[in-house]
């Protein structure tokens, strides 16, 4: 997505937020270089569930190698013909690629001034770019920070209806060593923000 240099000041509490949404994002974009790898590893977990999973992908993240992430991040992914996980919208919410779900978030990126970056050619409902353009939104890469109820908005209607079986998917996966943690933080995380939107719209 492209962003806009600001120098915004947001509440830690949403600054951890957009910090995860734009980890998760960072690990599902593309295969993580040796850098990423590394500041994974020196992470830190705790006894909540979201910990724990951080926990066990730290520990993963100390012993794996940039090749063996690619390999498995490849099979998970990409694949000959297609991965074992489409990760997109569209896909999970109607069992089809580049359908209604897409041209929805489209309409919503265009009223929030988000564009796709030049690079990308693949469609902008992959969980990394909604989970990049969350955090985005939080920290006010596109202008200025979004509401608490804008971002509820595009939670509920592009994230909540399938993020939660996708990191389900992506925990369970036959081809998950160092994705199982991920599916997990994602999973768990999702819950987070779902239960907090409900709480911050009573």
């Amino acid at each position: 997505m492209t962003e806009m240099a600001a120098d915004i000041q947001i509440a830690e509490e949403d600054a951890l937020r957009a910090d995860l949404y734009s980890f998760l994002s960072a690990l599902l974009a593309t295969p993580p270089d040796r850098s990423l790898i590394a500041r994974t590893a020196a992470l830190s977990g705790d006894d909540t569930p979201l910990g724990k999973a951080i926990g066990t992908l730290v520990k993963l993240a100390k012993a794996t190698t940039p090749a063996a992430v690619e390999r498995e991040f490849n099979a998970l992914f990409i694949g000959l013909a297609r991965g074992e996980l489409l990760p997109y919208a569209s896909y999970y919410m109607t069992g089809f690629l580049n359908e209604k779900p897409l041209a929805l978030l489209r309409a919503d990126m265009a009223a929030q001034g988000i564009s796709r970056a030049p690079n990308v050619y693949e469609p902008e409902d992959n969980i990394a770019s909604l989970l990049e353009m969350m955090a985005g939104m939080i920290e006010g890469r596109f202008g200025a920070p979004a509401s608490l109820e804008a971002q509820k908005t595009f939670f509920n209607r592009h994230i909540a209806p399938w993020a939660q079986h996708f990191f389900t998917d992506l925990e369970g996966a036959k081809g998950s060593v160092f994705y199982a943690p991920v599916g997990a933080i994602g999973k768990t995380f999702m819950t987070i923000e779902r239960e907090a939107f409900r709480l911050g719209g009573q």
